[in-house]
């Protein structure tokens, strides 16, 4: 059963904040499962700020939750699991290999073993971590923050090591993090619909933009969401951001069924589509391609997790559906399509050449945008496949281009042009030359002599090819993508990259172990 009331406050209904309940129970059981969400989501309600109040949860006239002082967060949610009778004692473990086999996940690569002490640290760092209402768990509460972190990629790494270990520690630090998802100001409910707020019922909404941009010609009405009276009113500590977004709750959702993951999914999904000015986006299309390409990547990624996991009855279906078409034609239409564009298989839009005065891309951000791709050809769109087919070229040539050596292959920058307003080159070899000292680019690749001057050993990859968040590890799950394509050049390129002489341990953070199919 699904069931929603507002709260009240001095008898009247309260504007923002609601109860609602998912309760289950099963035939021949004297037990229910009941599943409650507090939230402060309206979309359009006016005067939205945080509310600080005391919370207690009752189930069968026992309190199983009570804390004082709470601060609710404007726009986000937070969730409490609880028995009426006796929480059965039970932790089923999923067929990983069925799971995987199915491609709803990516092909993670099943031989690596999580250690026991690796599951302690992570039961220990889950214990630590703040579980309360407004916390995020295992989560940067500041997603912008740069660097290696466990929780970037298709999904987390604790999320990755609880598919391969079917462990309980693993299993509470994953279920638990995606339950504290709804910390984050992101969620817009739309009472209209009882539902995640659409892009395409209101294509003007936006959280950035002029007044003026959120005006929808066809009412004559503004489609902004209500600002907070005063800034301090909406004050959080949790910051979210695209570019480094964590995939929190599609596999929850995956594993469980619990609808809470489901529209938590919406929620970021949707969110994602309305942030940018609606004229950038051009407005229901929602296009990604102005954000940066690590921030196309992981909105892609949870637009297809979203897209393709909804029930085929919810009408969310068919507003992902057509928001991820949208993307697909144009990115099938700017590159697939364009005889006009560069040679290498790099996305260039969206902030892409700004390194080293607008002359070169971060390789690992277009790996992060092939392995979005690659994943949603797993789930089935066919109309991704020819972005795949075309993006693989560059992971590919990267290990077996003749004119370019696969030791770099990893680098944190690639030179594609000589000045910002100069054309793209067109061979991997002027790219590389133009990208390499003359000391290094002139001697054999993969030679002793070169490992020397590199200081790395003989067949290492540069960019830290020890760690499981280095440069080539996040280049892996493009290069499988690459390969399962069926690109040419892809089964070398894969097997020369999988024969190199120094790899991560993944069994410490696998969220990049991914192999070919």
């Amino acid at each position: 059963w699904h069931v929603w009331a507002p709260l009240k406050a001095g008898g009247a209904e309260h504007p923002h904040l609601t109860a609602r309940f998912a309760i289950r129970s099963y035939a021949g059981t004297t037990k229910a499962r009941v599943d409650l969400t507090i939230e402060n989501n309206w979309a359009y309600e006016p005067n939205p700020q945080n509310f600080t109040y005391d919370a207690d949860i009752n189930v069968g006239n026992k309190s199983v939750y009570a804390k004082a002082g709470l601060t609710h967060y404007h726009h986000a949610r937070w969730r409490g699991t609880y028995w009426w009778g006796a929480q059965p004692e039970v932790h089923v473990k999923q067929q990983t290999s069925y799971l995987i086999a199915t491609k709803s996940l990516p092909n993670y690569d099943q031989s690596i073993v999580i250690r026991d002490a690796n599951l302690d640290l992570l039961k220990t760092n889950w214990d630590a971590a703040k579980a309360e209402p407004m916390g995020v768990g295992l989560a940067n509460p500041a997603m912008a923050t740069t660097g290696g972190r466990p929780d970037i990629g298709l999904n987390p790494g604790w999320t990755v090591s609880y598919l391969l270990s079917m462990d309980k520690r693993a299993k509470d630090a994953t279920l638990g993090t995606g339950n504290l998802s709804g910390s984050w100001s992101i969620h817009y409910r739309d009472k209209n619909t009882n539902k995640p707020v659409s892009i395409l019922d209101y294509p003007y909404m936006t959280i950035l933009g002029r007044p003026g941009d959120t005006v929808n010609p066809a009412t004559g009405k503004s489609e902004a969401f209500p600002s907070c009276s005063q800034s301090t009113d909406c004050l959080t500590p949790n910051r979210h951001d695209t570019a480094h977004q964590p995939a929190l709750v599609y596999i929850p959702y995956l594993l469980t069924g619990d609808h809470y993951y489901l529209e938590e999914l919406q929620f970021w999904a949707m969110y994602n589509a309305l942030q940018d000015n609606p004229h950038y986006r051009e407005f229901a299309m929602a296009l990604v391609w102005p954000t940066e390409v690590r921030g196309q990547s992981w909105i892609l990624r949870t637009l297809a997790d979203a897209t393709y996991i909804t029930p085929d009855n919810d009408p969310m279906k068919s507003h992902f559906t057509q928001i991820l078409n949208s993307n697909l034609n144009w990115f099938n239409k700017n590159y697939v399509n364009n005889p006009q564009t560069n040679a290498f298989g790099v996305i260039t839009n969206g902030f892409a050449v700004v390194y080293e005065g607008a002359t070169a891309i971060a390789p690992w951000q277009d790996d992060f945008f092939t392995s979005a791709i690659g994943h949603m050809v797993d789930l089935g769109f066919t109309n991704a496949k020819p972005l795949l087919d075309w993006k693989s070229k560059f992971s590919i040539s990267r290990m077996i281009d003749p004119g370019y050596c696969w030791i770099m292959g990893s680098s944190y920058t690639l030179k594609i042009r000589n000045s910002e307003s100069s054309p793209f080159y067109n061979t991997m070899k002027e790219a590389y030359v133009a990208s390499t000292p003359s000391d290094i680019s002139s001697l054999t690749c993969a030679s002793q002599e070169m490992a020397t001057k590199l200081g790395l050993k003989m067949g290492e990859m540069v960019g830290y090819a020890y760690g499981e968040q280095g440069y080539p590890s996040n280049m892996q799950p493009a290069l499988a993508y690459s390969a399962d394509a069926r690109t040419p050049g892809g089964t070398e390129a894969w097997l020369r990259f999988n024969n190199r002489t120094v790899k991560p341990d993944y069994s410490v953070g696998p969220q990049f172990a991914i192999v070919p199919r």
